[in-house]
């Protein structure tokens, strides 16, 4: 794979429509770089897929997100954070290009849970695919091995946002009946992590049925804050980034039915462009 070294946009990919939110978030606190989303909506959900599936797609992602010209691409995606974002970090990196970065949603969400829970038990809702790799177990045990964490995968969640149901009456039983689960595995529960980036568009209904007391974590913010963070504390790649307000965006799905969608996470419409990936 040859590869420009000239000054290119942060690259962002989701399977699916949820990056957008974290894109949204992300673009807020940094406007002034260049951006380049991609989604492979075509493709998407990623969440029942397999682990060798979901790392052949993400890394077919990646690997076009850096034939664009991206130095860096984030992965707003759980479920690629969780199955393929170790194996293209060691693997694939050092024989594309060691210069580059690829980085997840997982970790900097996992970083501020000590901070966060006073109880130490912490949930996490996400989708088959995340909740059934225990990367959020694995990862917070590695920070905090004192924190306790419940998973509950919550399959309904991601069709009811991309369906746009997420504000109908049929979705509460869906988002009642896994709270309720969940919170009677560890009653002491404190803290949950919204672990899937669709899952913002369903915070209204998740505050309406859980306690009051308990804090509720969707990951833009966060994620947006650690690549902040990340970019000054490596101005090599910051060095690296165009910075001129730009962003583009890509499907792999049609172009009309990614417009439409997109609209829902970021409150306007954009342009996008059809691409394939193999």
């Amino acid at each position: 794979m040859s590869l420009s070294r000239d000054p290119g946009p942060i690259g962002i990919f989701d399977s699916g429509y949820g990056g957008l939110s974290v894109f949204d978030e992300i673009r807020r606190l940094m406007p002034w770089y260049d951006y380049l989303y991609l989604g492979d909506n075509a493709r998407a959900p990623y969440g029942p897929r397999s682990f060798e599936v979901v790392y052949q797609f993400t890394r077919q992602a990646v690997r076009f997100l850096f034939e664009q010209g991206c130095p860096l691409v984030i992965l707003a995606c759980n479920t690629a954070s969780a199955k393929a974002l170790r194996t293209i970090q060691q693997h694939d990196l050092p024989k594309w290009d060691a210069s580059r970065r690829v980085l997840g949603v997982i970790r900097p969400t996992v970083e501020l849970m000590d901070s966060i829970s006073a109880t130490k038990h912490v949930g996490v809702l996400g989708t088959v695919g995340t909740i059934s790799s225990h990367s959020y177990e694995l990862e917070i045990e590695k920070m905090f091995p004192h924190i306790h964490v419940v998973g509950e995968a919550c399959p309904m969640w991601v069709p009811l946002v991309e369906c746009n149901e997420y504000r109908s009456p049929g979705a509460d039983y869906f988002v009642k009946r896994h709270l309720e689960h969940i919170l009677s595995v560890d009653p002491l529960i404190d803290t949950l992590i919204l672990g899937c980036t669709h899952y913002p568009l369903l915070l209204d209904k998740i505050r309406a049925y859980t306690p009051a007391e308990i804090t509720l974590v969707p990951q833009g913010k966060y994620v947006a804050e650690s690549l902040k963070d990340y970019l000054r504390r490596h101005p090599e790649m910051d060095r690296r980034l165009l910075k001129q307000g730009a962003r583009a965006y890509l499907t792999t799905e049609s172009v009309d039915k990614f417009t439409d969608s997109a609209a829902v996470f970021l409150n306007e419409r954009v342009e996008a462009r059809q691409v394939k990936l193999d």
